[in-house]
């Protein structure tokens, strides 16, 4: 959420930020409620402060004054009560367009309306070369007996599956090296509900807009997150932090479940989009300095090369466009894994900067070196998430009969084996 001081000085700013990130919202409806907001707030203070003076000239006034004061005051009762009611109203209102503004981008971002006008930054590793047929992931997975698809269908539907025997010891061997290296890191290891409420998604910027990607569990009252980000977000919500404990670095373990609304025909095959998924997410609360921010943004981009990296995975890393960073982001990079079935690069990762976006929806805040209090930062990125960085091992690491060589880093956690 942006500082409506900071909107109503930067109006110019805030439209275009809109129209490039794709964003219908009335910024001039939002101007003309908060001044109407500000008359209104002007008007209750004024008939606020005449009632409090009727209270102290009430005692000196004769007969006749008292009965003139407290018609005035039975008067002034009303309308306090019309303008707090009306005032409620307008505040409502504003909040509503408020939840719906995006943050402004960096000016390193790309300008377009979706993905396809991202740019490379750069790539790392080169594509393996094969002597022999490659298949997709769903084919060795399934000649090996390590996925269920259509069983699992008939419990959950589409998109759902099942993981067995070494590919289920595979996702556990990513997930802990994940955290091993983010544990070198300083980052707090941290398992969160993934039953969250809705303020916790409104804090982090998932509503109002995602609603239709989450799903709903209205018997009780709450959803299930689709990252561990909104857990992490709403841990500290309406808290005052101080600035001795800053930056908190939390690498955040959790499942995953997103309805993937609108995607049909979107790299649906085998384990690619689904519904459900685990994920080992970073999360920084730092100070509101552009600066720190970067500072934490380049680190947090780094972690996810490293992970590549050391597995091995040929990727590239691209700077997102204004169309498809997302509502609060001020900067996002996405890295992009080679997936030999496509013959091209597919999201593994993301490392997003929110600015103080995040911090005011959720109220989380910081005492700075001058005992000021001001909104934290926030950024945020993935170190693994699976099961789509499984189909991208066994496609990348697949052997002529159908094995699957277990890169270095996971040996450790697969019982020495380095081949499955």
């Amino acid at each position: 959420m942006l500082d409506k001081r900071f909107v109503r000085e930067n109006p110019d700013a805030v439209k275009e930020a809109a129209s490039s990130k794709g964003v219908a919202v009335d910024v001039d409806a939002l101007l003309s409620l908060d001044e109407s907001g500000r008359s209104l707030q002007h008007d209750l203070d004024n008939a606020q402060a005449r009632r409090n003076s009727i209270s102290k000239e009430f005692g000196k006034a004769d007969a006749a004054g008292k009965d003139q004061l407290r018609a005035e005051s039975t008067k002034l009762g009303d309308e306090i009560s019309k303008l707090k009611a009306d005032l409620e109203v307008n505040l409502a209102d504003q909040r509503e367009i408020l939840l719906r503004l995006p943050q402004i981008p960096w000016s390193g971002a790309p300008i377009g309306a979706d993905e396809s006008a991202n740019t490379v930054v750069r790539t790392w590793g080169a594509p393996p070369e094969f002597d022999f047929e490659p298949r997709d992931h769903v084919d060795l997975a399934e000649s090996r007996g390590w996925v269920e698809f259509a069983r699992a269908r008939k419990v959950a539907g589409e998109r759902a599956y099942a993981l067995r025997g070494d590919l289920m010891l595979l996702e556990r061997a990513v997930h802990s090296y994940a955290l091993d290296l983010l544990v070198r890191q300083d980052f707090v290891p941290i398992s969160v509900p993934a039953l969250v409420r809705e303020q916790a998604l409104v804090g982090t910027g998932m509503f109002p807009g995602h609603r239709a990607e989450t799903y709903e569990l209205p018997a009780d009252d709450t959803f299930l997150a689709g990252t561990a980000e909104v857990a992490l977000v709403g841990l500290h919500s309406d808290e005052i932090l101080e600035l001795r404990d800053l930056p908190l670095k939390y690498a955040g373990m959790s499942p995953c479940f997103r309805r993937e609304a609108g995607s049909a025909g979107r790299d649906v095959r085998g384990l690619l989009r689904v519904h459900q998924f685990e994920k080992v997410e970073q999360f920084v609360i730092c100070e509101a300095d552009p600066e720190e921010s970067a500072r934490w943004h380049a680190a947090l981009l780094a972690s996810a090369e490293t992970v590549l990296q050391e597995l091995g995975l040929a990727y590239e890393v691209v700077e997102c466009a204004t169309g498809d960073m997302g509502l609060g982001k001020v900067r996002m990079n996405d890295i992009n894994t080679w997936l030999p079935s496509l013959g091209q690069y597919r999201e593994t990762h993301s490392c997003s900067t929110l600015g103080t976006w995040q911090g005011r929806r959720a109220n989380l805040r910081y005492r700075d070196a001058e005992g000021k209090v001001q909104f934290a930062a926030t950024l945020n990125n993935t170190a693994v998430a699976t099961p789509r960085l499984l189909a991208a091992l066994l496609e990348n690491f697949q052997t002529a009969d159908g094995k699957i060589a277990v890169p270095t880093v996971l040996q450790p956690y697969m019982g020495g084996r380095e081949l499955i």
